[in-house]
C-alpha cells in the first residue's frame, strides 16, 4: 500500500484539527452539540484506532513528525474536549484550569512518557462520558457501545498488552519520581 502513510498520516492531522473544532462547539453551540461531541468522539477513537495499522501497511515505513506525536494529537483532543465541556457549562472554569495547571507542571517536571499521556486523557473522558449518558442519552450509550465493541475486537491484546503496559509505564514515571 504505496499511500498507507499519507492517509494515516491525515487521519491524525484531522484528529489534530478537531481539538479546536471542539472548543468552537462549546463555544458556539454549547450544550446542544452534546450528542454531535458524541458522534465526533467515537470518529476521533476509531481514527486512533485505525491510523497506527494503516501507517504499518505501507511498504515504505517511514517516521514523520505527525506520525511520532501521536500521543500528543491523542492529548490535545482530550483537552479540546475538556475545552468544550468547560465552554458547555459541564465543567467548572476553576476545577478545569487546577486540572490543566497541575498536568502542566507534571509534564514540565518529568516530560511525556505514554503512560502519563494516557492518564491525563482518563479523567476527562470518564467526566465526558458521565455527562453525554446524563444528558445525551442516546448518543451517550452510542459511545459506551463503541467502547465496550472496541474492549471485544481488541480483547486478547488489551489486557495482554494495553493494561500491562500502561501499569509497568506508570511504575517507571513513580520511579522517575522518587529519584527527582
Amino acid at each position: 500500500m504505496l499511500l498507507a502513510k499519507p492517509l494515516a498520516d491525515l487521519i491524525t492531522y484531522s484528529r489534530a484539527a478537531l481539538a479546536g473544532f471542539l472548543l468552537w462547539l462549546g463555544l458556539a453551540q454549547r450544550a446542544e452539540a452534546l450528542p454531535l461531541v458524541c458522534w465526533l468522539m467515537i470518529a476521533d477513537w476509531m481514527g486512533d484506532f485505525l491510523d497506527g495499522p494503516i501507517a504499518r501497511r505501507g511498504r515504505v515505513q517511514a517516521h514523520t513528525w505527525i506520525g511520532d506525536h501521536d500521543l500528543e494529537v491523542d492529548v490535545a483532543v482530550s483537552f479540546g474536549l475538556l475545552l468544550y465541556l468547560l465552554a458547555a457549562g459541564y465543567v467548572d472554569l476553576r476545577i478545569a484550569a487546577v486540572y490543566l495547571i497541575f498536568w502542566a507542571l507534571v509534564f514540565w517536571r518529568w516530560g511525556v512518557p505514554r503512560s502519563l499521556g494516557m492518564l491525563i486523557q482518563a479523567p476527562i473522558y470518564g467526566w465526558f462520558l458521565w455527562v453525554a449518558v446524563r444528558d445525551a442519552p442516546q448518543a451517550g450509550l452510542w459511545v459506551i457501545a463503541w467502547i465496550l465493541g472496541m474492549i471485544v475486537v481488541t480483547w486478547p491484546r488489551f489486557p495482554r498488552e494495553v493494561v500491562p503496559g500502561f501499569l509497568s509505564g506508570m511504575r517507571e514515571a513513580l520511579e522517575k519520581y522518587r529519584r527527582a
